[in-house]
């Protein structure tokens, strides 16, 4: 996700209604019920499209960047409003303050939006105070993470004027979100913590909400914690609205059983090239179906070549999904074929979406037909002729794939509109991926 995600001009921001936690096994069970509030036109216009891949490609692999800590003991479970964003509320602090973080698959770094109250300046009303917490900490310039040659950066960290760690981290879309890297924890309950995490503290950003890094990093969030597994269910957009609560769960998922695993995909260091995102969620895309046919793209498509393009990875704060020019063409060869005539000639929306229309989206869908992204073991992914296409404002609505290269990226990208009504869990023990069909509407 590039900026706040790869989203659209509707998202929501979720906040706490209430606090349930329950024991159950041993095992902590914690659930926010959560509402949803649209977020600010200025965040929601520089979120459009742009892969969270590109917030930074490199860096160390997945490792705990303050020690050893122990790993969570406990499950947490959240709701979420889904509009083009999965946006969770977390506690973060001693005592806690709720932060909407998107969830982000794509990229490393966890930062949240950071200003001590004054008379003189008003801080947004969702933004952390420091000032208020005592488990807040902020790293020094002589801290290990503190160096110029700091691969986890997109520039190199530096001393501030207080002789205190500051980063800068820039997005594909050009946002900047820098500020302090400090160590805060994650407060589920009075007794249920995580260890003080490296995060960014924003002073400077034009967002409204923060990151929840989701990647391999060894400064993501779940390599931090040291979070074994994650899933998500994303619901259905209603109208082209978000108004239904998905699903977001740590640890375990009791809905496991249901799921059918792909493996992720491992590379050589020598296969790591500019193009190339190591910490990324990496599968073993094995082809696209249109109506029930299966298009004659080359397997080579969806796997990386020398210079690391062709890569395929599962990005939750990408909104659509994105394709290489060798794939990419297959399907808007097939979709011309089939609906053609139909088509709105010359447009794009968003510079990366081109099989637009604006005639009667239901019949459209029915002319093409069910899309299903095929991986191994007969696992795919099937998106139903209902919701080939995404309404995308003035009555147009697009096939919701786009070309990567019209974006300046080099890989496969499946986003969170095909995730939709699917439990999608990342189990980085076991190095897969599993899909489970499901309403997720529902409070599963």
């Amino acid at each position: 996700m590039a900026s706040c995600t790869s989203l659209s001009l509707l998202l929501f921001i979720v906040l706490f209604t209430s606090f349930h936690p329950s024991l159950q096994e041993n095992t902590l069970h914690l659930s926010f019920p959560l509402t949803s509030v649209p977020l600010s036109e200025t965040s929601a216009s520089k979120a459009r499209y742009i892969s969270s891949l590109l917030a930074k490609k490199g860096g160390a692999g997945a490792a705990s960047a303050e020690g050893s800590s122990p790993p969570f003991g406990y499950n947490y479970q959240s709701s979420f409003k889904y509009s083009m964003a999965l946006i969770v509320s977390l506690p973060i602090g001693t005592p806690p303050q709720a932060q909407q973080m998107v969830v982000d698959t794509g990229s490393q770094l966890s930062w949240i939006q950071c200003h001590r109250k004054s008379p003189e300046k008003q801080p947004p009303p969702a933004s952390f105070d420091p000032s208020l917490s005592s488990s807040f900490s902020v790293l020094p310039c002589n801290h290990p993470l503190c160096k110029p040659r700091i691969p986890d950066f997109t520039l190199p960290t530096t001393c501030d004027q207080k002789r205190l760690c500051h980063y800068s981290y820039f997005y594909a879309d050009g946002t900047l979100a820098e500020g302090n890297l400090v160590r805060e924890k994650f407060t589920f309950s009075t007794s249920q913590t995580t260890p003080p995490l490296i995060l960014g503290c924003a002073a400077e950003s034009a967002e409204a909400e923060g990151i929840l890094g989701m990647n391999l990093g060894r400064l993501s969030f779940i390599s931090q914690a040291k979070v074994p597994k994650f899933s998500y269910c994303v619901p259905p957009r209603q109208g082209g609205r978000g108004d239904t609560s998905g699903r977001f769960h740590l640890g375990e998922n009791p809905n496991s059983r249901t799921f059918q695993y792909i493996n992720l995909l491992t590379f050589p260091q020598s296969q790591r090239t500019p193009n190339f995102d190591p910490l990324a969620y990496t599968v073993g895309l094995a082809g696209i179906k249109i109506g029930g046919k299966k298009l004659n793209i080359s397997v080579a498509a969806f796997r990386p070549d020398a210079t690391g393009s062709g890569q395929t990875l599962i990005d939750s704060g990408t909104q659509y999904t994105f394709l290489v020019d060798a794939a990419y063409g297959k399907v808007r060869e097939e979709v011309v074929r089939l609906v053609g005539p139909k088509m709105k000639k010359g447009y794009v929306y968003g510079g990366s979406l081109d099989m637009c229309f604006d005639g009667n989206a239901i019949e459209i869908g029915r002319s093409i037909g069910d899309m299903a992204l095929e991986f191994e073991k007969g696992v795919e992914i099937l998106i139903k002729k209902e919701r080939v296409l995404d309404e995308v404002g003035g009555g147009v609505h697009c096939v919701a794939i786009g070309r990567s290269e019209s974006l300046g990226v080099a890989s496969n990208i499946i986003g969170n509109f095909h995730q939709q009504d699917l439990w999608v869990e990342f189990d980085i023990k076991n190095r897969q991926i599993g899909f489970g069909v499901a309403d997720c509407t529902k409070s599963v």
